[in-house]
């Protein structure tokens, strides 16, 4: 442990996957008080989610199981950032100050205004409240009620084939091809596995509108459905932006490479709500880690008054799961562009099983050694030269 004698304030708002990374990392100096707000007493495995809608998993776990000694959490929302005073406010009415801040807010759905009826009708499976609400309105339905998910990514798909596996009736509308981020190989592969078990992919089919009952697609075609899920794309908590910070156009808080907000040194962004050199890295569990241990870094190294690095992370790959026995490793280069390598069926389900729990594993490695995890590098990044920053 190192230590300067004064205590210094670093404030999280977000205890997800780069969050709660953070926090833990943050412990390797001792002279560091460590806040962690989140809107949740629990914390969500958000990659779980698409089981606990279908009621094959549950999605939280304790906070007091993945959070080391001495970090504080405070169970509330973060409203505002006022980075003259240095302080948070929050939907209680209380404040919470800081010397710095690191912005670990992540991702949410997104449910698209200029679909007529999608934001009355349509459920969400991206937060642990919008997935319960589903949940709960799955669990009225007859098992041959149909219902439509929306979006051909791994969130629609998983979502998909995990309530196709219990017997559901799934129409799976793309907008455009079925995983487009993936190789052909594995493409076909998912394709035959949802066709198998009974779903009807719709590729090249949007939604123009959608009913309680129904959805009605671009061209005019009316398919019937009790539950519409919108899985088509996230967005970003509009807390930044509405506290005058630089953001894109998603709502990310622009940084440069070592994650430092544009505007204020004192502020460092991770996970889904940062985008480095206005570049963001996929929405994934496989960067948010290494970005909150990063965050974390960024913070340390101010602290001690040397020069943060700037990002080194390569995403090589990414997992999708069928239901409960299969499942797709697909391989990729350091870039994150796919490779026809992967790896399938039991073996990727396994795969897949192996790296959900890995994720929570680091957390906890994290809070019993502070700075022990790593992660794959040499993933290319944007020219920017690394500024030092006066405190």
């Amino acid at each position: 442990m190192f230590t300067t004698g004064k205590p210094t304030k670093v404030l999280i708002v977000g205890g997800g996957y780069a969050g709660a990374i953070a926090a833990n990392r943050l412990r390797k100096r001792d002279d560091v008080e460590i806040t962690v707000i989140n809107p949740r007493p629990e914390f969500v495995e958000r990659v779980r989610l698409h089981q606990f809608v279908a009621g094959t998993g549950t999605a939280t776990a304790a906070f007091e199981t993945l959070l080391g000694d001495g970090i504080r959490l405070v169970v509330d929302t973060a409203t505002g950032i006022d980075t003259g005073n240095r302080t948070v406010s929050l939907a209680s009415g209380g404040t919470q100050d800081y010397d710095y801040l690191i912005y670990a807010v992540g991702s949410t759905g997104e449910i698209p205004s200029t679909v007529r009826g999608a934001a009355e009708f349509a459920f969400s499976v991206a937060e642990f409240e919008a997935a319960q609400r589903l949940q709960n309105r799955i669990d009225t339905l007859a098992l041959d009620a149909q219902i439509t998910v929306v979006g051909a990514g791994l969130t629609g798909i998983e979502t998909a084939a995990e309530l196709a596996e219990g017997g559901r009736h799934i129409t799976l509308v793309c907008g455009g091809l079925l995983a487009p981020s993936l190789s052909g190989r594995v493409r076909r592969y998912i394709m035959t596995w949802l066709t198998r078990h009974g779903v009807t992919v719709l590729e090249n089919e949007k939604v123009a509108e959608v009913r309680s009952d129904e959805v009605v697609l671009v061209g005019g075609a009316v398919r019937s459905s009790a539950v519409t899920i919108w899985a088509a794309g996230f967005g970003v908590p509009r807390l930044a932006r509405n506290s005058g910070l630089s953001t894109d156009e998603v709502g990310r808080l622009l940084t440069d490479e070592t994650l430092t907000s544009v505007d204020d040194d004192r502020i460092v962004a991770t996970g889904d709500a940062a985008a480095p050199s206005g570049h963001p890295l996929r929405m994934s569990c496989q960067a948010t880690g290494p970005l909150g241990a990063q965050a974390a870094n960024t913070v340390l190294s101010r602290i001690a008054g040397t020069v943060p690095a700037a990002i080194d992370l390569a995403l090589v790959g990414s997992c999708v799961s069928l239901g409960r026995h299969a499942a797709a490793r697909q391989f990729a280069h350091k870039n994150d562009v796919a490779i026809d390598v992967y790896l399938r069926g039991g073996l990727g389900a396994a795969y897949k099983e192996f790296s959900s729990k890995l994720s929570m594993k680091k957390i906890r490695q994290e809070a019993s050694r502070p700075g022990s995890i790593f992660w794959p590098k040499g993933g290319p990044r944007p020219e920017q030269p690394v500024m030092e920053r006066s405190h």
